[in-house]
């Protein structure tokens, strides 16, 4: 089973009269990552979709997609493969779907792009693990429910919290951050990612200060500083209502097992 790139490419930027039309489509498979507005024929019509949609196109099926906001922009990939994944994928074929996180999406086609160019012994194991995760990450965008206008901006949030655990949150700044109510954010997070915004930033640093009792030697005042608390008490009872021990007796039963 072997998945083969002819060529990919990302951020591919055409002009405002571009159009891509292959009545009888390619003998390869296609897929693209729009970063721009664009129209596509869908279904005997031309429609318009907005930026940030993917798009797979199985072999010897019609392409036409064209641009519609001037510059058009996207990442793409042509390939051959006889992975059941590709092959018996439940992803819609020439239909746009909503991608509600593609910088990452861009990300993996600029590793798709790096794989191929260079001769490396792992390759197609490469490729193939690259070519899986996208395809995973598709099918979540295509199956998830979640896709509400404020998905991005929650997403993109939740990345900040889990990058910078021990930075000022409150629900109040994070609100203003996403342009929401509080009351409104609090509960569009927890029905997006089943857990409150709040608790996300307790179990983000907490998972920080169990790292740091780990793998140095700080002071624990220093890891609750670090870790976003004011006040080494404080964060001495949270760390031992969701551990179960204190911060101290972690360190030091993790010492014994060395």
């Amino acid at each position: 089973m072997t998945t083969s790139i002819y060529y990919v490419g990302y951020d591919a930027a055409h002009p405002g009269d571009f159009i891509y039309d292959i009545p009888d489509g390619h003998d390869f498979w296609l897929l693209i990552l729009t970063q721009t507005p664009a129209e596509f024929w869908v279904q005997g019509e031309i429609r318009e979709y907005p930026a940030n949609c993917a798009v797979l196109f199985p072999p010897r099926q019609k392409i036409m997609y064209r641009a519609c906001s001037g510059q058009f922009v996207n990442d793409w990939v042509r390939f051959e493969t006889d992975e059941s994944y590709v092959l018996e994928t439940t992803l819609p074929r020439g239909v746009p779907i909503p991608v509600p996180d593609p910088g990452y999406c861009r990300q993996l086609f600029q590793l798709l792009a790096t794989e191929n160019f260079f001769s490396c012994d792992y390759r197609e194991l490469s490729i193939d693990y690259l070519f899986r995760i996208l395809f995973n990450k598709l099918l979540e965008a295509f199956q998830s429910k979640e896709n509400s206008p404020h998905y991005q901006k929650l997403l993109n949030l939740r990345k900040a919290i889990h990058n910078r655990p021990g930075a000022e949150w409150s629900v109040r700044s994070m609100a203003d951050d996403v342009h929401l109510s509080p009351g409104y954010l609090q509960t569009l997070y927890k029905a997006t990612f089943g857990i409150s915004c709040m608790d996300d930033v307790i179990q983000c640093r907490i998972r920080l200060a169990k790292e740091r009792l780990i793998h140095g030697s700080l002071r624990i005042a220093d890891i609750s500083e670090l870790c976003g608390y004011k006040n080494v008490e404080h964060f001495s009872r949270q760390f031992r209502r969701i551990v179960g021990c204190t911060p101290r007796e972690y360190r030091q039963s993790v010492d014994l097992r060395l």
